[in-house]
Protein backbone atom coordinates (compact mmCIF):
# COMPACT_ATOMS: atom_id res chain seq x y z
CA UNK A 1 0.00 0.00 0.00
CA UNK A 2 1.51 3.19 -1.06
CA UNK A 3 2.35 6.36 1.28
CA UNK A 4 -0.33 8.03 -0.01
CA UNK A 5 -3.33 5.22 0.76
CA UNK A 6 -2.27 4.65 4.35
CA UNK A 7 -2.82 8.32 4.94
CA UNK A 8 -6.05 8.37 2.78
CA UNK A 9 -7.13 4.87 5.34
CA UNK A 10 -5.59 6.74 8.09
CA UNK A 11 -8.10 9.49 7.94
CA UNK A 12 -11.21 7.33 6.82
CA UNK A 13 -10.21 5.67 9.94
CA UNK A 14 -10.30 8.75 12.28
CA UNK A 15 -13.90 9.69 10.67
CA UNK A 16 -15.40 6.68 12.48
CA UNK A 17 -19.41 7.06 13.42
CA UNK A 18 -20.39 9.72 15.18
CA UNK A 19 -21.28 8.97 19.23
CA UNK A 20 -25.15 8.97 19.29
CA UNK A 21 -25.50 6.85 22.14
CA UNK A 22 -26.88 9.11 24.79
CA UNK A 23 -28.80 7.65 27.86
CA UNK A 24 -30.88 10.06 30.46
CA UNK A 25 -31.80 7.09 32.90
CA UNK A 26 -35.79 8.01 33.62
CA UNK A 27 -37.51 6.75 36.48
CA UNK A 28 -39.57 3.22 35.74
CA UNK A 29 -42.65 4.10 38.10
CA UNK A 30 -43.99 5.95 40.53
CA UNK A 31 -44.77 10.41 41.10
CA UNK A 32 -41.58 11.17 38.67
CA UNK A 33 -41.94 7.96 36.05
CA UNK A 34 -40.64 9.35 32.73
CA UNK A 35 -38.61 11.90 34.18
CA UNK A 36 -34.78 12.18 35.29
CA UNK A 37 -34.63 12.11 39.14
CA UNK A 38 -31.63 14.13 39.79
CA UNK A 39 -32.52 16.73 37.35
CA UNK A 40 -35.81 16.99 38.44
CA UNK A 41 -34.94 16.95 42.30
CA UNK A 42 -32.09 19.37 41.91
CA UNK A 43 -33.79 21.79 39.85
CA UNK A 44 -37.18 22.24 41.65
CA UNK A 45 -34.61 22.05 45.23
CA UNK A 46 -32.54 24.54 44.10
CA UNK A 47 -35.86 27.01 42.73
CA UNK A 48 -37.58 26.24 45.89
CA UNK A 49 -34.33 27.18 47.68
CA UNK A 50 -34.60 30.75 45.79
CA UNK A 51 -38.37 31.09 46.62
CA UNK A 52 -37.25 30.17 50.67
CA UNK A 53 -34.29 32.87 50.77
CA UNK A 54 -36.19 35.77 48.78
CA UNK A 55 -39.69 35.13 50.94
CA UNK A 56 -37.90 34.59 54.39
CA UNK A 57 -35.00 37.41 54.33
CA UNK A 58 -36.06 39.79 51.32
CA UNK A 59 -34.14 42.88 52.17
CA UNK A 60 -30.66 40.72 52.38
CA UNK A 61 -31.82 38.96 49.14
CA UNK A 62 -32.04 41.98 47.36
CA UNK A 63 -29.23 43.51 48.44
CA UNK A 64 -27.05 40.08 48.02
CA UNK A 65 -28.29 39.89 44.45
CA UNK A 66 -27.70 43.36 43.29
CA UNK A 67 -23.92 43.40 44.28
CA UNK A 68 -23.06 39.97 42.50
CA UNK A 69 -25.22 41.61 39.79
CA UNK A 70 -23.30 44.60 39.71
CA UNK A 71 -19.77 42.84 40.02
CA UNK A 72 -20.68 40.10 37.93
CA UNK A 73 -21.73 42.41 34.64
CA UNK A 74 -18.44 44.77 35.59
CA UNK A 75 -16.11 41.54 35.23
CA UNK A 76 -17.68 40.06 32.46
CA UNK A 77 -19.92 42.49 29.95
CA UNK A 78 -16.85 41.93 27.36
CA UNK A 79 -17.85 38.58 27.11
CA UNK A 80 -21.49 39.28 26.79
CA UNK A 81 -20.61 41.45 24.35
CA UNK A 82 -18.06 39.64 22.08
CA UNK A 83 -19.77 36.13 22.50
CA UNK A 84 -23.33 37.69 21.05
CA UNK A 85 -21.54 39.56 18.58
CA UNK A 86 -19.68 35.58 17.52
CA UNK A 87 -22.87 34.31 17.02
CA UNK A 88 -24.07 36.78 14.88
CA UNK A 89 -21.21 36.04 12.36
CA UNK A 90 -21.53 32.30 13.05
CA UNK A 91 -24.86 32.05 11.71
CA UNK A 92 -24.20 34.21 8.73
CA UNK A 93 -21.27 32.15 7.66
CA UNK A 94 -23.09 29.11 8.41
CA UNK A 95 -26.10 30.42 6.50
CA UNK A 96 -23.96 31.81 3.39
CA UNK A 97 -22.12 28.95 3.01
CA UNK A 98 -23.81 26.87 0.76
CA UNK A 99 -23.00 22.73 2.30
CA UNK A 100 -24.21 23.92 5.42
CA UNK A 101 -26.75 26.27 4.75
CA UNK A 102 -29.07 23.27 2.87
CA UNK A 103 -28.79 20.95 5.91
CA UNK A 104 -32.27 19.89 6.83
CA UNK A 105 -32.44 19.61 10.91
CA UNK A 106 -34.12 16.06 10.21
CA UNK A 107 -34.13 13.42 7.88
CA UNK A 108 -33.61 14.44 3.55
CA UNK A 109 -37.15 14.90 2.55
CA UNK A 110 -38.97 15.12 5.77
CA UNK A 111 -41.28 17.88 6.02
CA UNK A 112 -41.89 20.63 8.43
CA UNK A 113 -44.84 19.64 11.23
CA UNK A 114 -46.40 23.03 11.20
CA UNK A 115 -47.54 25.88 8.62
CA UNK A 116 -45.50 28.64 8.32
CA UNK A 117 -47.78 30.54 9.73
CA UNK A 118 -48.28 28.58 12.98
CA UNK A 119 -44.79 28.22 13.44
CA UNK A 120 -43.55 32.11 12.68
CA UNK A 121 -45.93 32.94 15.44
CA UNK A 122 -45.34 30.45 17.78
CA UNK A 123 -41.64 31.32 17.24
CA UNK A 124 -42.44 35.23 17.69
CA UNK A 125 -44.70 34.63 20.71
CA UNK A 126 -42.05 32.64 22.65
CA UNK A 127 -39.29 34.45 21.24
CA UNK A 128 -40.24 37.96 21.64
CA UNK A 129 -43.65 38.62 23.06
CA UNK A 130 -44.42 40.82 25.83
CA UNK A 131 -41.37 42.50 25.09
CA UNK A 132 -43.04 44.07 22.10
CA UNK A 133 -45.87 45.36 24.37
CA UNK A 134 -43.30 46.54 26.84
CA UNK A 135 -40.18 48.04 25.09
CA UNK A 136 -42.80 49.33 21.39
CA UNK A 137 -42.71 53.31 23.02
CA UNK A 138 -40.69 52.94 26.15
CA UNK A 139 -37.05 51.65 24.71
CA UNK A 140 -37.30 54.01 21.66
CA UNK A 141 -38.10 56.91 24.14
CA UNK A 142 -35.66 56.21 26.96
CA UNK A 143 -32.93 55.83 24.24
CA UNK A 144 -33.43 58.99 22.73
CA UNK A 145 -32.46 60.81 26.11
CA UNK A 146 -29.48 58.57 26.33
CA UNK A 147 -27.35 56.67 24.16
CA UNK A 148 -23.81 56.32 23.48
CA UNK A 149 -24.02 59.08 21.30
CA UNK A 150 -25.26 61.67 23.54
CA UNK A 151 -23.09 60.23 26.38
CA UNK A 152 -20.25 61.01 23.91
CA UNK A 153 -21.67 64.70 23.09
CA UNK A 154 -21.88 63.66 19.43
CA UNK A 155 -25.66 64.35 19.27
CA UNK A 156 -27.89 65.94 21.90
CA UNK A 157 -30.87 64.10 23.78
CA UNK A 158 -34.12 64.53 22.70
CA UNK A 159 -33.64 66.31 19.20
CA UNK A 160 -34.70 65.32 15.62
CA UNK A 161 -31.22 64.33 14.62
CA UNK A 162 -30.86 62.24 17.72
CA UNK A 163 -33.77 59.59 16.49
CA UNK A 164 -30.80 57.99 14.06
CA UNK A 165 -28.37 56.65 16.53
CA UNK A 166 -31.35 56.13 19.06
CA UNK A 167 -32.79 53.36 16.70
CA UNK A 168 -29.40 51.81 16.19
CA UNK A 169 -29.11 50.70 19.39
CA UNK A 170 -33.02 49.88 19.58
CA UNK A 171 -32.61 47.70 16.69
CA UNK A 172 -29.12 45.95 18.51
CA UNK A 173 -31.33 45.28 21.08
CA UNK A 174 -33.76 43.94 19.29
CA UNK A 175 -32.74 42.53 15.88
CA UNK A 176 -30.10 40.52 14.12
CA UNK A 177 -27.66 39.96 17.49
CA UNK A 178 -30.50 39.36 19.69
CA UNK A 179 -32.28 36.03 17.35
CA UNK A 180 -28.76 35.10 17.07
CA UNK A 181 -28.64 33.92 20.64
CA UNK A 182 -32.09 31.70 20.28
CA UNK A 183 -30.21 30.43 16.82
CA UNK A 184 -27.59 29.14 18.14
CA UNK A 185 -29.30 27.34 21.08
CA UNK A 186 -32.00 25.78 18.45
CA UNK A 187 -30.09 24.54 15.83
CA UNK A 188 -27.44 22.33 17.87
CA UNK A 189 -30.18 20.95 19.48
CA UNK A 190 -32.51 20.38 16.54
CA UNK A 191 -29.61 18.34 14.66
CA UNK A 192 -28.20 16.38 16.91
CA UNK A 193 -31.97 15.27 17.98
CA UNK A 194 -33.40 15.11 14.41
CA UNK A 195 -30.12 14.03 12.28
CA UNK A 196 -28.62 11.99 14.16
CA UNK A 197 -32.00 10.33 16.36
CA UNK A 198 -30.91 11.68 20.06
CA UNK A 199 -33.36 12.98 22.48
CA UNK A 200 -34.08 16.63 21.82
CA UNK A 201 -32.59 18.19 24.94
CA UNK A 202 -29.52 20.58 25.98
CA UNK A 203 -26.77 17.82 26.84
CA UNK A 204 -26.88 16.95 23.29
CA UNK A 205 -25.40 19.60 21.32
CA UNK A 206 -22.24 18.74 23.59
CA UNK A 207 -21.70 15.14 22.77
CA UNK A 208 -18.85 15.80 19.65
CA UNK A 209 -16.80 17.86 22.70
CA UNK A 210 -17.83 15.30 25.16
CA UNK A 211 -18.87 12.06 23.55
CA UNK A 212 -19.82 9.51 26.54
CA UNK A 213 -18.80 11.79 29.45
CA UNK A 214 -22.47 13.50 28.65
CA UNK A 215 -24.04 10.64 30.27
CA UNK A 216 -22.78 11.39 33.57
CA UNK A 217 -22.67 14.50 35.78
CA UNK A 218 -21.86 16.92 33.29
CA UNK A 219 -25.03 16.66 31.50
CA UNK A 220 -27.03 16.82 34.46
CA UNK A 221 -25.53 19.94 35.34
CA UNK A 222 -25.88 21.28 31.10
CA UNK A 223 -29.41 20.25 31.69
CA UNK A 224 -29.77 21.84 35.18
CA UNK A 225 -28.57 25.03 34.18
CA UNK A 226 -30.81 25.18 31.08
CA UNK A 227 -33.73 24.65 33.58
CA UNK A 228 -32.29 27.69 36.21
CA UNK A 229 -31.97 30.09 33.09
CA UNK A 230 -35.69 29.52 31.93
CA UNK A 231 -36.70 30.05 35.15
CA UNK A 232 -35.41 33.20 35.55
CA UNK A 233 -36.13 33.83 31.87
CA UNK A 234 -39.41 34.08 32.55
CA UNK A 235 -39.62 35.57 35.51
CA UNK A 236 -38.32 38.81 34.17
CA UNK A 237 -40.25 38.71 31.04
CA UNK A 238 -43.83 37.67 33.51
CA UNK A 239 -42.43 40.50 35.73
CA UNK A 240 -42.39 43.58 33.11
CA UNK A 241 -45.72 42.03 31.60
CA UNK A 242 -47.99 42.15 34.57
CA UNK A 243 -46.16 45.41 35.15
CA UNK A 244 -47.80 46.56 32.03
CA UNK A 245 -50.83 44.84 32.88
CA UNK A 246 -51.54 46.57 36.01
CA UNK A 247 -51.16 50.03 34.43
CA UNK A 248 -53.81 48.94 31.81
CA UNK A 249 -55.94 47.83 34.47
CA UNK A 250 -55.50 50.95 36.27
CA UNK A 251 -56.55 52.84 32.99
CA UNK A 252 -59.54 50.95 32.29
CA UNK A 253 -61.09 50.72 36.31
CA UNK A 254 -59.36 53.57 38.06
CA UNK A 255 -59.49 51.47 40.89
CA UNK A 256 -56.87 53.54 43.42
CA UNK A 257 -55.56 49.86 44.97
CA UNK A 258 -54.07 48.95 41.60
CA UNK A 259 -51.17 51.74 41.78
CA UNK A 260 -49.02 53.04 45.11
CA UNK A 261 -49.32 56.25 46.46
CA UNK A 262 -45.50 57.45 45.11
CA UNK A 263 -46.65 58.38 41.79
CA UNK A 264 -45.21 62.02 40.90
CA UNK A 265 -46.81 63.42 37.54
CA UNK A 266 -49.26 61.83 35.81
CA UNK A 267 -48.65 58.92 33.59
CA UNK A 268 -45.94 57.72 35.88
CA UNK A 269 -48.02 55.41 38.22
CA UNK A 270 -45.88 52.72 39.93
CA UNK A 271 -48.23 49.41 39.95
CA UNK A 272 -48.57 48.20 43.19
CA UNK A 273 -47.49 45.03 44.36
CA UNK A 274 -51.10 43.72 45.20
CA UNK A 275 -51.57 44.91 41.38
CA UNK A 276 -48.97 42.59 40.29
CA UNK A 277 -49.49 39.84 42.73
CA UNK A 278 -53.23 39.38 41.35
CA UNK A 279 -51.69 39.85 37.84
CA UNK A 280 -49.41 36.91 38.23
CA UNK A 281 -51.59 34.51 39.92
CA UNK A 282 -54.50 35.20 36.74
CA UNK A 283 -51.63 35.01 34.09
CA UNK A 284 -49.95 31.43 35.20
CA UNK A 285 -53.44 30.19 36.10
CA UNK A 286 -54.35 30.78 32.24
CA UNK A 287 -50.60 29.08 31.39
CA UNK A 288 -51.03 26.03 33.60
CA UNK A 289 -54.31 25.64 31.61
CA UNK A 290 -52.86 26.05 28.56
CA UNK A 291 -49.52 24.09 29.13
CA UNK A 292 -51.77 21.23 30.03
CA UNK A 293 -53.20 20.99 26.86
CA UNK A 294 -49.79 20.79 25.31
CA UNK A 295 -48.30 22.82 21.89
CA UNK A 296 -50.51 21.61 19.33
CA UNK A 297 -53.93 23.06 20.82
CA UNK A 298 -53.61 25.80 23.66
CA UNK A 299 -49.93 27.24 22.53
CA UNK A 300 -50.81 27.24 19.09
CA UNK A 301 -53.93 28.72 19.04
CA UNK A 302 -52.76 31.27 21.35
CA UNK A 303 -49.95 31.98 19.55
CA UNK A 304 -51.89 32.34 16.38
CA UNK A 305 -54.21 34.85 18.44
CA UNK A 306 -51.29 36.58 19.56
CA UNK A 307 -49.91 36.93 15.47
CA UNK A 308 -53.40 38.36 15.07
CA UNK A 309 -54.32 40.77 17.79
CA UNK A 310 -50.39 41.87 17.16
CA UNK A 311 -51.37 43.05 13.38
CA UNK A 312 -54.65 44.31 14.51
CA UNK A 313 -52.69 47.08 16.76
CA UNK A 314 -50.29 47.35 14.17
CA UNK A 315 -52.67 48.25 11.95
CA UNK A 316 -54.40 51.10 14.44
CA UNK A 317 -50.93 52.80 14.38
CA UNK A 318 -50.42 52.41 10.83
CA UNK A 319 -53.38 53.99 10.17
CA UNK A 320 -54.18 56.85 12.57
CA UNK A 321 -49.72 56.90 13.95
CA UNK A 322 -47.04 58.67 12.15
CA UNK A 323 -46.82 56.00 9.71
CA UNK A 324 -45.15 58.21 7.12
CA UNK A 325 -42.36 59.35 9.58
CA UNK A 326 -41.87 56.11 10.60
CA UNK A 327 -41.14 54.18 7.46
CA UNK A 328 -38.90 56.92 7.16
CA UNK A 329 -36.99 56.23 10.45
CA UNK A 330 -37.33 52.29 9.63
CA UNK A 331 -35.26 53.10 6.50
CA UNK A 332 -32.37 55.33 7.92
CA UNK A 333 -32.13 53.34 10.70
CA UNK A 334 -31.74 49.63 9.19
CA UNK A 335 -29.47 50.83 6.92
CA UNK A 336 -27.15 52.45 9.65
CA UNK A 337 -27.63 49.50 12.11
CA UNK A 338 -26.03 47.10 8.71
CA UNK A 339 -23.24 49.76 8.27
CA UNK A 340 -22.60 49.56 11.91
CA UNK A 341 -23.09 45.82 12.61
CA UNK A 342 -19.34 44.82 12.97
CA UNK A 343 -18.82 47.71 15.23
CA UNK A 344 -21.82 47.20 17.34
CA UNK A 345 -20.94 43.78 17.41
CA UNK A 346 -17.33 43.74 18.94
CA UNK A 347 -17.27 46.87 20.68
CA UNK A 348 -16.86 46.94 24.95
CA UNK A 349 -16.68 49.93 26.51
CA UNK A 350 -14.45 50.71 29.65
CA UNK A 351 -17.22 49.39 32.35
CA UNK A 352 -16.01 52.53 34.54
CA UNK A 353 -16.93 55.19 31.76
CA UNK A 354 -20.20 56.47 31.24
CA UNK A 355 -20.60 54.87 27.59
CA UNK A 356 -19.55 51.58 29.87
CA UNK A 357 -21.95 52.06 32.37
CA UNK A 358 -24.78 52.84 29.51
CA UNK A 359 -23.85 49.64 28.15
CA UNK A 360 -23.70 47.42 31.02
CA UNK A 361 -27.45 49.04 32.11
CA UNK A 362 -28.81 48.53 28.76
CA UNK A 363 -27.09 46.48 25.92
CA UNK A 364 -25.34 43.81 28.29
CA UNK A 365 -29.00 43.43 30.37
CA UNK A 366 -30.51 42.44 27.13
CA UNK A 367 -27.78 40.25 26.05
CA UNK A 368 -28.28 38.38 29.31
CA UNK A 369 -31.85 38.29 29.30
CA UNK A 370 -31.59 36.69 25.63
CA UNK A 371 -29.50 34.52 27.11
CA UNK A 372 -31.47 33.64 30.13
CA UNK A 373 -34.25 33.15 27.92
CA UNK A 374 -32.24 31.04 25.24
CA UNK A 375 -32.65 27.62 26.98
CA UNK A 376 -36.48 28.17 26.79
CA UNK A 377 -37.57 29.42 23.57
CA UNK A 378 -34.08 27.44 21.45
CA UNK A 379 -35.12 24.15 22.54
CA UNK A 380 -38.99 25.12 21.66
CA UNK A 381 -38.18 26.20 18.69
CA UNK A 382 -36.11 23.32 17.32
CA UNK A 383 -39.41 21.44 19.16
CA UNK A 384 -41.56 23.16 15.96
CA UNK A 385 -38.59 23.09 13.44
CA UNK A 386 -38.08 19.56 12.73
CA UNK A 387 -37.81 19.05 9.00
CA UNK A 388 -36.39 23.19 8.16
CA UNK A 389 -33.13 23.59 7.06
CA UNK A 390 -30.64 25.94 8.42
CA UNK A 391 -30.89 28.78 6.31
CA UNK A 392 -34.82 28.69 6.39
CA UNK A 393 -34.34 28.48 9.90
CA UNK A 394 -31.99 31.63 10.15
CA UNK A 395 -34.30 33.09 7.82
CA UNK A 396 -37.60 32.44 9.55
CA UNK A 397 -35.99 32.78 12.99
CA UNK A 398 -33.68 35.58 12.77
CA UNK A 399 -34.44 37.68 9.71
CA UNK A 400 -38.12 37.79 9.40
CA UNK A 401 -38.39 38.21 13.01
CA UNK A 402 -36.10 40.57 13.40
CA UNK A 403 -37.52 42.75 10.03
CA UNK A 404 -40.95 42.50 11.92
CA UNK A 405 -39.69 44.03 15.16
CA UNK A 406 -38.27 46.48 13.37
CA UNK A 407 -41.30 47.77 11.88
CA UNK A 408 -43.15 47.23 15.31
CA UNK A 409 -40.47 49.18 17.32
CA UNK A 410 -40.57 52.18 14.57
CA UNK A 411 -44.07 52.40 13.89
CA UNK A 412 -45.18 52.69 17.69
CA UNK A 413 -41.84 53.92 18.69
CA UNK A 414 -41.88 56.52 16.07
CA UNK A 415 -45.20 57.74 16.64
CA UNK A 416 -44.42 58.32 20.43
CA UNK A 417 -41.43 60.56 18.94
CA UNK A 418 -43.26 62.00 16.59
CA UNK A 419 -46.12 63.08 18.99
CA UNK A 420 -43.25 64.52 20.78
CA UNK A 421 -41.67 66.35 18.47
CA UNK A 422 -44.36 67.97 16.41
CA UNK A 423 -47.69 67.06 18.70
CA UNK A 424 -48.67 68.55 21.40
CA UNK A 425 -47.23 65.79 24.42
CA UNK A 426 -45.05 67.87 25.45
CA UNK A 427 -42.68 65.93 27.45
CA UNK A 428 -45.67 63.50 28.97
CA UNK A 429 -44.70 60.40 26.92
CA UNK A 430 -41.38 61.01 27.65
CA UNK A 431 -41.94 61.46 31.53
CA UNK A 432 -44.10 58.30 31.59
CA UNK A 433 -42.69 55.03 32.73
CA UNK A 434 -41.68 52.32 30.57
CA UNK A 435 -44.47 50.51 31.12
CA UNK A 436 -46.99 53.00 31.07
CA UNK A 437 -45.58 54.94 27.33
CA UNK A 438 -47.63 53.51 25.12
CA UNK A 439 -50.78 54.10 26.55
CA UNK A 440 -50.15 57.45 27.32
CA UNK A 441 -49.49 57.60 23.72
CA UNK A 442 -52.32 56.16 22.61
CA UNK A 443 -54.49 59.07 24.73
CA UNK A 444 -52.63 61.77 22.55
CA UNK A 445 -53.63 59.79 19.76
CA UNK A 446 -56.99 59.48 20.02
CA UNK A 447 -58.22 61.05 23.49
CA UNK A 448 -59.99 59.43 26.60
CA UNK A 449 -62.46 57.63 24.30
CA UNK A 450 -60.25 55.91 21.77
CA UNK A 451 -57.46 55.79 23.96
CA UNK A 452 -60.00 53.20 26.38
CA UNK A 453 -61.21 51.25 23.16
CA UNK A 454 -57.59 50.74 22.86
CA UNK A 455 -56.16 50.07 25.99
CA UNK A 456 -58.50 46.94 26.10
CA UNK A 457 -57.19 45.98 22.84
CA UNK A 458 -53.20 46.11 24.52
CA UNK A 459 -54.37 44.72 27.72
CA UNK A 460 -56.17 41.23 25.87
CA UNK A 461 -52.64 41.31 23.98
CA UNK A 462 -50.50 41.39 26.71
CA UNK A 463 -52.50 38.98 28.43
CA UNK A 464 -51.68 36.47 25.72
CA UNK A 465 -48.34 37.30 24.81
CA UNK A 466 -47.48 36.39 28.92
CA UNK A 467 -49.87 33.17 28.51
CA UNK A 468 -47.69 31.91 25.32
CA UNK A 469 -44.42 32.65 27.14
CA UNK A 470 -45.19 30.91 30.15
CA UNK A 471 -46.63 27.93 29.15
CA UNK A 472 -44.46 27.21 26.68
CA UNK A 473 -41.75 27.88 29.18
CA UNK A 474 -43.71 25.14 31.11
CA UNK A 475 -43.71 22.93 28.67
CA UNK A 476 -40.02 22.96 27.97
CA UNK A 477 -39.00 22.55 31.60
CA UNK A 478 -40.34 19.05 31.49
CA UNK A 479 -39.04 18.37 28.15
CA UNK A 480 -35.33 18.82 29.72
CA UNK A 481 -36.28 17.37 32.73
CA UNK A 482 -37.61 13.97 31.09
CA UNK A 483 -34.44 14.02 29.14
CA UNK A 484 -35.93 15.20 25.63
CA UNK A 485 -39.37 13.44 26.05
CA UNK A 486 -42.06 16.05 24.18
CA UNK A 487 -44.91 14.32 25.59
CA UNK A 488 -44.82 15.04 30.13
CA UNK A 489 -46.82 14.16 32.57
CA UNK A 490 -49.88 16.87 33.05
CA UNK A 491 -49.37 16.74 36.94
CA UNK A 492 -45.69 17.86 36.40
CA UNK A 493 -46.65 20.91 34.08
CA UNK A 494 -49.17 22.62 36.88
CA UNK A 495 -46.24 22.18 39.52
CA UNK A 496 -43.62 23.86 37.14
CA UNK A 497 -46.21 26.45 36.65
CA UNK A 498 -46.75 26.67 40.48
CA UNK A 499 -43.27 26.96 40.86
CA UNK A 500 -42.62 29.46 38.59
CA UNK A 501 -45.44 31.35 40.34
CA UNK A 502 -43.56 31.16 43.55
CA UNK A 503 -40.22 32.53 41.89
CA UNK A 504 -41.85 35.38 40.76
CA UNK A 505 -43.38 36.46 43.53
CA UNK A 506 -41.09 35.82 45.82
CA UNK A 507 -38.80 38.10 43.34
CA UNK A 508 -41.33 40.45 43.73
CA UNK A 509 -41.95 40.64 46.95
CA UNK A 510 -37.90 40.56 47.90
CA UNK A 511 -37.74 43.40 45.71
CA UNK A 512 -40.77 45.55 47.24
CA UNK A 513 -42.43 45.43 43.87
CA UNK A 514 -40.11 46.63 41.92
CA UNK A 515 -38.08 44.54 39.27
CA UNK A 516 -34.92 44.63 40.29
CA UNK A 517 -34.49 41.79 42.17
CA UNK A 518 -35.89 39.70 38.90
CA UNK A 519 -33.64 41.17 37.05
CA UNK A 520 -30.60 40.38 39.10
CA UNK A 521 -31.19 36.79 39.90
CA UNK A 522 -31.85 36.67 36.03
CA UNK A 523 -28.31 38.17 35.04
CA UNK A 524 -26.76 36.20 37.43
CA UNK A 525 -28.10 32.84 36.49
CA UNK A 526 -27.50 33.87 32.01
CA UNK A 527 -23.40 33.65 32.80
CA UNK A 528 -22.68 29.87 33.12
CA UNK A 529 -25.20 29.66 30.17
CA UNK A 530 -23.47 32.25 27.76
CA UNK A 531 -20.24 30.00 27.83
CA UNK A 532 -21.94 26.76 27.25
CA UNK A 533 -23.55 28.44 23.80
CA UNK A 534 -20.09 28.81 22.82
CA UNK A 535 -19.06 25.41 23.43
CA UNK A 536 -22.65 24.76 21.61
CA UNK A 537 -21.32 26.66 18.83
CA UNK A 538 -17.82 24.94 18.41
CA UNK A 539 -19.58 21.85 18.58
CA UNK A 540 -21.73 22.01 16.27
CA UNK A 541 -19.27 23.43 13.84
CA UNK A 542 -17.06 19.67 14.44
CA UNK A 543 -20.08 17.94 13.53
CA UNK A 544 -21.11 19.44 10.51
CA UNK A 545 -17.33 19.28 9.22
CA UNK A 546 -17.35 15.47 10.11
CA UNK A 547 -20.01 14.99 8.60
CA UNK A 548 -19.76 16.43 5.61
CA UNK A 549 -16.29 14.22 5.48
CA UNK A 550 -18.43 11.30 5.93
CA UNK A 551 -20.46 11.96 2.86
CA UNK A 552 -17.74 12.89 0.96
CA UNK A 553 -15.96 9.57 1.62
CA UNK A 554 -19.58 7.44 1.26
CA UNK A 555 -19.50 6.75 5.11
CA UNK A 556 -23.12 6.41 5.99
CA UNK A 557 -23.46 4.69 9.19
CA UNK A 558 -25.25 6.60 11.75
CA UNK A 559 -24.53 9.99 9.94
Amino acid sequence: MSKSSKLKMKKLMSLSPPFTDVIIKTEKSGFYKGYNLPIALISKTSVALLVVWALGWPEVAASILSSLNTAMLTMFNSLYIYSVGFFAFFLLALTIYPKTGSIILGKPGEKPEFSNFSWFSMMFGAGLGVALMVYATGEPLLEWISNPETILGNVEPLKAETVKSTYRYVFLHNGFHAWSIYAVTAIPMAYFAYTRDMPLTLRVALTPLLGKHINGVIGHTVDILGVIATVLGIAVTIGFGISQLADGAYLLSGADWLITSSQTKEGSNVPSLAALIVGLLLVMGLSILSAVSGVGKGVKYLSNMNSVLSFVLLGVFIIFGAFAYSMEIYGIALLDYIKEFAILSFTAYDPKSLAGQWQITWTTFYWSWWIAFAPFVGLFLARISRGRSIREFVFGAIIVPSLVTFAWMTILGGTSIHLELFGDADGAIVNASTTSSLFVTMEYMFGETGQFLMTILSTVLVITFLVTSADSGVLVLNTIIAGGKIDTGRIHRVIWGILLTLVIGTLLIAGSGRLDALQNAMIIGALPFTILLVLMCISLMKAIYRDTKRLDNDITEES
